[in-house]
């Protein structure tokens, strides 16, 4: 029987890629196997469907995929060895890893409808995932993207969370970072500097609940979430904020703000339909938007007509602002001119003096990440402002309706299109 040997290359571990290619494989009627390789994935098919299967993975490829190369080649199998009689998911082979590691994705609508679910067994849990959300690069230790080579390798699956990692029809299959209350990360409330914390004073329901609630009465909270320490306030309160920047000695750069809703932004800010689509994609950016409406303090942007907005992009976050309704302060953990913290122990050495309380858990972040900024640039002309832009570091998408201002554009290498502003 014919066989074939298929290397991709691109952004396909942790994206339920495998999952897929055992999907179409079984449906193609193809037998086999797929791994995760240094190099990316490797599948071996046998089969009448070879040409089909290439077609149908690359229009299938699961959202979060990008598929740089596909390289086909004959399997060079003796006659007498016969074909398998199923197709399989291998265990992964070690080597130097080359294949792109995904970024962290903002949580998806299953994983939110679960969490908010009173019926559901990841209910309010903050760190549900699956296939198409959660962690990658930030828990990622080596090659290939496996459970044991990230900062989940710590905590043994319970037999539910088991039967989902196990499961090929499963949204979990594969998942390095399934976890649920019973078996996954924990978080916690600490007092910074030290001393007890009166939970029942901030909330009735858990630890994450109550440091919303402490946001909500005007502390400052630092908040360890996928790829680092943040430091949170509620924006809308001058003297917070203005504390804030004192004790962060942060003198005049413009802090970032979530907030649990675009309807939240709405109020503060003009979003385009454009802006919201960037708002709520998985990358989950910090997108500039023009100031309207209601007068945000200062403090938060000082000079400046446009201000920095975040949707909530993990489960914590998300229940984090369950209850607040105004935007919040979410800077960078640190001190000015010091690295972001990442780890517990060093958010206890030097966030003390800065926040009054830090809501903690314990899954390790092994690669720090900081928020993307992204500008829509609408009416960018020939793209000198947009290159200043791009230049100190703010992902910018240039959009304007004449074609040859485009050209002039991404003759600048700027990623720019042709289009109007107002149907935007």
């Amino acid at each position: 029987m014919k066989g074939e040997a298929i290397t991709v290359r691109g952004q396909v571990q942790g994206v339920g890629f495998r999952p897929t290619v055992w999907r179409i494989a079984t449906e193609l009627g193809l037998t086999g196997d797929v791994r995760n390789t240094g190099e990316g994935v490797e599948i071996r098919l046998w089969g009448a469907a070879l040409d089909r299967f290439a077609e149908r993975l690359r229009a299938e490829a699961p959202a979060l995929a990008r598929i740089d190369g596909l390289e086909r080649r004959p399997l060079d199998v003796p006659a007498d060895v016969p074909a398998p009689e199923a197709f399989r998911i291998a265990a992964s082979s070690a080597g130097v890893m080359r294949a792109a590691v995904t970024p962290d994705a903002a949580t998806c609508p299953d994983c939110l409808a679960e969490m908010r679910d009173p019926f559901d067994r990841r209910y309010r849990y903050p760190f549900a995932n699956c296939t198409n959300c959660g962690p990658r690069f930030s828990i990622v230790e080596g090659a290939p993207y496996d459970r044991g080579k990230t900062t989940m390798a710590a905590f043994a699956l319970c037999p539910d969370c088991r039967g989902e990692y196990e499961d090929p029809a499963d949204r979990r299959f594969h998942a390095q970072p399934v976890a649920c209350h019973r078996c996954g990360p924990r978080a916690w409330i600490e007092h910074l500097g030290g001393g007890a914390v009166n939970h029942e004073a901030f909330s009735m329901l858990d630890d994450v609940d109550a440091a919303g609630g402490m946001l909500m009465m005007g502390h400052i909270v630092a908040v360890k979430g996928i790829g680092g320490f943040h430091l949170a306030c509620d924006a809308t309160k001058a003297a917070v904020v203005e504390r804030l920047r004192a004790r962060k000695r942060r003198r005049g750069k413009a802090f970032a703000l979530m907030a649990r809703d675009v309807d939240v932004i709405r109020r503060y800010c003009r979003v385009t339909e454009a802006e919201e689509a960037l708002l709520n994609s998985p990358a989950a950016p910090i997108v500039l938007l023009k100031a309207t409406g209601e007068a945000l303090p200062e403090a938060v942007a000082p000079g400046l007509d446009r201000v920095g907005f975040m949707l909530p992009y993990t489960p914590l976050h998300h229940l984090l602002l369950r209850r607040m309704t105004r935007p919040v302060v979410m800077t960078s953990g640190n001190l000015s001119g010091r690295p972001q913290c990442t780890e517990n122990d060093a958010a206890r050495a030097e966030l003390a003096a800065v926040a009054d309380f830090a809501l903690m858990h314990d899954r390790g972040i092994a690669n720090r990440i900081d928020d993307s900024v992204v500008r829509l640039d609408l009416g960018c002309g020939d793209g000198a402002l947009t290159a200043k832009l791009v230049e100190i570091g703010v992902e910018t998408v240039a959009i304007d309706a004449s074609a040859d201002q485009i050209a002039a554009a991404r003759e600048r290498g700027l990623d720019a299109y042709v289009a109007d502003g107002g149907a935007l």
